[in-house]
Parts: structure tokens; C-alpha cells; sequence
């Protein structure tokens, strides 16, 4: 684990989100002491921070902070990366089923 923004997060993961052709490497940092109300994912382009997201009380993503305008559509594809790679739930929960 390494230190930044004064929180602990676990190594980067890479993940590549195509749209309409075009590829998207993203780099996601799960902070490892999430606390409510705060954002336990960031994500990174090309070593910029461009977007984050935060667990619901079911386990689903949901765009905290989006400052490198990424388009919506990626966003969501994105969470549902991020979402399959803890198949046990973000939050380490019982992951709920989506209706």
C-alpha cells in the first residue's frame, strides 16, 4: 500500500473501457480505510486523476467526482468494471442482485 491525499489505498489495478472503437486505460486506486461520504475510488488516465466513485448501501458505484469530464457512458462502464473486479461487494458485502 502507499500513501496519498493522507489516506491509505491499495495498488493501482488497470482497466480498458472500449467505446464506439476507441479504447480507455484507466488505472483505479481503492483507498483501503473508506470512510462514508467520502469517494473509495479514484481513478486515473495517463497518470492524471480524472474521476472517482462511491459505494452505495447495496454495493453499487455511483460518480463522486468526475474533474477530467470524462463522458457519462465510460463512467458507468467504468463502476461496472470496477463493481465485477469485488464480486463479494465493494464494500468486502454480500454483493446484492440487481433487478
Amino acid at each position: 500500500m502507499r500513501r496519498s491525499d493522507s489516506c491509505m489505498f491499495m495498488d493501482n489495478y488497470p482497466i480498458t473501457i472500449t467505446v464506439d472503437k476507441q479504447e480507455h486505460h484507466f488505472e483505479v486506486g481503492e483507498y483501503a480505510h473508506h470512510e462514508d461520504g467520502k469517494c473509495k475510488f479514484r481513478v486515473y488516465e495517463d497518470g492524471s486523476y480524472v474521476a472517482s466513485f462511491s459505494p452505495d448501501d447495496h454495493d453499487f458505484l455511483h460518480i463522486c467526482q468526475n474533474p477530467g469530464g470524462i463522458d457519462e457512458e465510460i463512467l458507468h462502464l467504468l463502476a461496472d468494471k470496477i463493481e465485477a473486479h469485488h464480486p463479494h461487494g465493494v464494500n468486502g458485502n454480500i454483493r446484492k442482485l440487481k433487478i
